[in-house]
Parts: structure tokens; C-alpha cells; sequence
């Protein structure tokens, strides 16, 4: 049964809330920026859309290029480069993890009185039982450790290491073999909601799978069939495949709404959605996302890796339906939100991110003016935005990702070819989707910029697909830039990155991922 929600007249103002509001922030694995209709794609979001457009649709948002980065930032408000988790990913058998040194979002927000759970990916470390999600703040858990597995069986395959990964708090569930996760997770959401005692404020994060690939020795697209079914026009198999992930995620999350609404929670709550990163396009991961028409990857410094899917929703807004358009980083969230939940922000440790609540309620001035994208001392590339330039130096990519991927089933924008190499991107739709006007393609735009050879500088806002490496014309630019990051790397501290502990092997523990030392 197709999920039907009302949305309820944004008239609020939180300061003015007895009670703390709910917080539901919610998580998509990999969704790129050209896999919602918000943003004109031919995959249909309509729940999703629904709740961006009358919420506020964050239009200069970024997040970090790669999945366990971000998720660290979500949870502490501090910058990758400051929790040693800005290289790479946490694999399934390397052990390290958030530091147990780091207060997390749950803690700070169970001191205000919240319940917390979390349902979906951890990816956060688990090689002890200490930096599991049960054992830092969160009441429950129903879902699993590792960065991917297969959305049926719910096994995880990591460095030819394979086991079952799927728990509810401490305990493996073994009886949920081959129920799709996406509908797995929507009815844990739904039924935490219903359980909670109203009472106290609820703090629900949930981190869908979805839309990230299955394991790579298996079906790397994972959907039940009748999602598949809805996107009878897209002829691509993988492209059809992927739409019919992303159909689950979007019904999901409209399930998540209804059940706020019949519980009478959602008066008083703030639902967020955010990516992780990039859209894993170019066949990254086997995946068939994308990022059209901005350039570049998942795990990239392009804007396709970096600017994320994002928006807030909640009737304690003063001001919504409208387009964001001042800067903002994922690390803002904590913040933003302990702001909102009735905290004093200074308390908050070590803060990178901002307070951007009266911003965002307001459609206030802009608190920020810059973002540290990423200093990646292992692989030597870094990148970050100061006002309106983009600086980006470094190997990038190993030239594998750098290019711009239209969609593969093309129909779903227009591309208007009106002088040449002109584009602009064209909505089928009824609605209101963002829109990315990319302007005139020069000739020498997969050339101009060779950030392993020397730094390229972008102006974000009259080339946001980075057709235009202007570094040669502005050398003042680059380098107040570069002082910009020297200063950062200062600060950084080394990547917590350990080599793979063969004592993690599911064969060693029943079969089945755990905590092994």
C-alpha cells in the first residue's frame, strides 16, 4: 500500500517548545546528486520530494567524498582531519575505529533527556565491544558494523573474509534471511517510533543501506521486483536496477513520515536527510548512481563527490519551502540540531561544525564561508572551498573518475545543446527541482586541470561543474588557498588506519562478523 502523509503547516517556532523535539536523521548510502526528482532525475522520490519541498532544500551542502568520514562528522560535529578517520574506510578486519575519546551525538543528546536508537550501518569501528552503537549512547541497535553487504541474506564480504552481519543490539538475528534491509529498517523505524514513550524526546538515526551496491562477488544491484517494475522507460538494466533501490529508500522514508504522523510525533519533530557522499557512478563499486551534471565520483574532490543530497524538514521551522542557498558542512549537523534540542552549544567538544539553526529557520544570513573538503595525507590530495573559489590539488582519482557521467538512460533531463558544447539541464517535472546550469563546455575541460601536476581553482557559483580551472588567472587566489590548508594540516592528526587483523575472520567467530579483541 502506497504510504500517504500530510504535511503539517510549518507555522512553529522551537524556542517556543516545553518539550525537546524529536530528531530523525536519516541517511542514504551513496545517493548522488542526480538520483532524486528534487534535483529532475527520471527516478520518481515523491515522499522524499515532498518533505524537501516543504522543507528546506540545501543547495550548497557538502558532505565528505567517502562513507566512515562523514558518518564520524555526523556523530562528533569534528572535522575527519581531526578524529584520524580522513583516509578511506573502515574495513571489516582493521582495528580501529571512532575513538572512544570522542563524545558522540547520542551522549550529548541523552544528557538533555533523549531516548536514542539507531537502526541501519554503523561503520564507525566495532573491533571491540566498546565502540559498538550499544555502548556509546544508543539504546538499541537493529542493523549491522561494516561499510556493505547483501541486502537479503545480510552478509558481509570484506577482504575475502565472509559472515553474517546483521544484529539487534548484541545479538546476531540469523531469522531475517532474505527480507530485503531497506523494508527490514523502514518497519525497526517505524515500530521504535511507535514503542517510544512520548514522554521524553526521541532521537532516531537512521542509516539506510540503501542505495549503496551489494557485495561485489554477488548481485552488486539489489531491489525486489516490484520496484524494478515502476521504471518500465529506463532501459539500462543496472540503471533500471538501481531506480528500483532507490523507489525502496524513497517508500521507506514515507513509511518513516506516516508512522511520525498516526503517533502524533511529527507536530514536534525535525526530520533530516542527507547522503554520505557522492553518488558512486562510471561503474564505482559496481553501482549505478549519479552525479549529472556535476563532475566527478564518489571519492573524489569533484563537486559530484562532495556536494550532497540534503535537505530539513519540521514544523518548528519559522520559515520553509524554500531553496538554502548559504554554505554548509555535515559536521554542522550536531550543532545545529543540540542547538535545537534545547542545548547550550559551547558545551559541545572541539567543535568544527556551526550552530546554523537560526540561519536555516530564518532564511537568515550565512554563517559560513569556507569548508575543508578533505586532506588525504596517504593518497596526497585535498581540497577546499573559501568564499566562492574551490581549490583542488593532488592524484584525485588516478584519472579514473574525473570525467562528468550523464545518466544512462538519458530522457530523464534534456540536454539543450544551444551553441555547440552549451548545456543546461531541463526538469521534466511538475515540481520545483534545483537546478544546475552548468553553462558553455569549453574544449579543454577534461584538460585544463591536472591537480596531480598543479593546483586548479574553481569559482563555484559561476561554474559549478568545474569546467573552468582558473588557477593561471588568479595566482593571488591559489595562494591564499593554499595558506587556507597549510593552516588546516596543522591542526590535523594522523590517520587512525590499521592494517587487517587476520583475527577478524567470520570463520574464527561462528560465522559471523564481531568485535574480536
Amino acid at each position: 500500500m502506497k504510504p500517504v502523509f500530510i504535511i503539517v503547516p510549518l507555522v512553529l517556532c522551537v524556542t517556543s517548545q516545553a518539550k525537546p523535539p524529536n530528531i530523525i536523521f536519516i541517511v542514504a548510502d551513496d545517493l548522488g546528486w542526480g538520483d532524486v526528482s528534487f534535483h529532475g532525475s527520471k527516478i520518481r522520490t515523491p515522499h522524499l520530494d515532498k518533505l524537501a519541498y516543504n522543507g528546506i532544500l540545501l543547495n550548497n551542502y557538502y558532505v565528505s567524498p567517502i562513507c566512515t568520514p562523514t558518518r564520524s562528522a555526523i556523530m562528533t560535529g569534528r572535522h575527519p582531519i581531526h578524529t584520524g578517520l580522513q583516509h578511506g574506510v573502515i574495513g571489516g578486519s582493521t582495528p580501529y575505529g571512532l575513538s572512544l575519546n570522542e563524545t558522540i551525538m547520542p551522549q550529548y543528546l541523552n544528557e538533555l533527556g533523549y531516548s536514542s536508537h539507531i537502526v541501519g550501518k554503523w561503520h564507525l569501528g566495532f573491533f571491540t565491544q566498546n565502540h559498538v552503537p550499544t555502548m556509546r549512547g544508543f539504546e538499541s541497535h537493529f542493523g549491522y558494523y561494516t561499510g556493505k553487504e547483501d541486502y537479503f541474506d545480510h552478509t558481509s564480504i570484506s577482504r575475502n573474509m565472509w559472515g553474517l552481519d546483521f544484529r539487534r543490539n548484541l545479538d546476531l538475528v540469523r531469522n531475517d534471511d532474505e527480507e530485503y534491509s531497506t523494508t527490514l529498517f523502514a518497519s525497526e523505524a517505524s515500530d521504535v517510533i511507535k514503542a517510544h514513550n512520548q514522554s521524553k524526546p526521541l532521537f532516531l538515526y537512521l542509516a539506510f543501506q540503501a542505495v549503496h551496491s551489494g557485495n561485489p562477488s554477488g548481485d552488486s544491484i539489489q531491489a525486489p521486483q516490484k520496484y524494478v517494475d515502476r521504471f518500465p522507460d529506463i532501459k539500462d538494466t543496472q540503471r533500471k536496477l538501481f531506480a528500483g533501490v532507490v523507489s525502496a529508500l524513497d517508500e521507506a522514508v514515507g513509511n518513516v513520515t506516516t508512522t511520525l504522523q498516526q503517533t502524533g510525533m511529527l507536530n514536534n519533530s525535525i526530520i533530516v536527510f542527507t547522503t554520505d557522499n557522492g553518488g558512486p557512478t562510471n561503474g564505482y563499486d559496481h553501482n549505478a548512481a549519479c552525479n549529472w551534471p556535476l563532475r566527478g565520483c564518489k571519492n573524489t574532490m569533484w563537486e559530484g563527490g562532495v556536494r550532497g543530497n540534503g535537505f530539513i524538514y519540521s514544523p518548528l521551522l519559522s520559515t520553509s519551502g524554500y531553496v538554502q542557498e548559504n554554505m554548509m558542512h555535515i559536521t554542522d549537523w550536531l550543532p545545529t540540531l543540540y542547538h535545537a534540542a534545547g542545548g547550550d552549544v559551547s558545551k559541545l567538544r572541539n567543535q568544527d561544525g556551526y550552530n546554523l539553526w537560526d540561519m536555516l529557520s530564518n532564511n537568515g544570513a550565512g554563517v559560513r564561508n569556507e569548508i575543508l573538503h578533505k586532506i588525504d595525507p596517504i593518497q596526497n590530495f585535498s581540497s577546499i572551498r573559501v568564499g566562492e573559489y574551490k581549490l583542488v590539488m593532488g592524484d584525485i582519482s588516478g584519472g579514473k573518475d574525473d570525467s562528468w557521467y550523464p545518466p544512462p538512460e538519458g530522457k530523464d533531463t534534456k540536454i539543450k545543446q544551444t551553441s555547440g558544447s552549451e548545456f543546461v539541464k531541463v526538469f521534466n517535472t511538475n515540481d520545483s527541482p534545483v537546478n544546475v546550469n552548468c553553462g558553455k563546455k569549453p574544449v579543454d575541460a577534461e584538460t585544463n586541470c591536472q591537480p596531480e601536476v598543479s593546483p586548479c581553482l574553481f569559482h563555484i557559483p559561476s561554474d559549478p561543474c568545474e569546467f573552468h580551472n582558473i588557477a593561471s588567472t588568479n595566482p593571488d587566489q591559489v595562494q591564499s588557498l593554499l595558506a587556507r590548508l597549510e593552516e588546516y594540516r596543522k591542526t590535523m592528526v594522523p590517520p587512525a588506519n590499521k592494517d587487517p587483523d587476520p583475527r577478524a575472520d567470520p570463520r574464527l567467530h561462528g560465522g559471523a562478523w564481531t568485535w574480536w579483541l
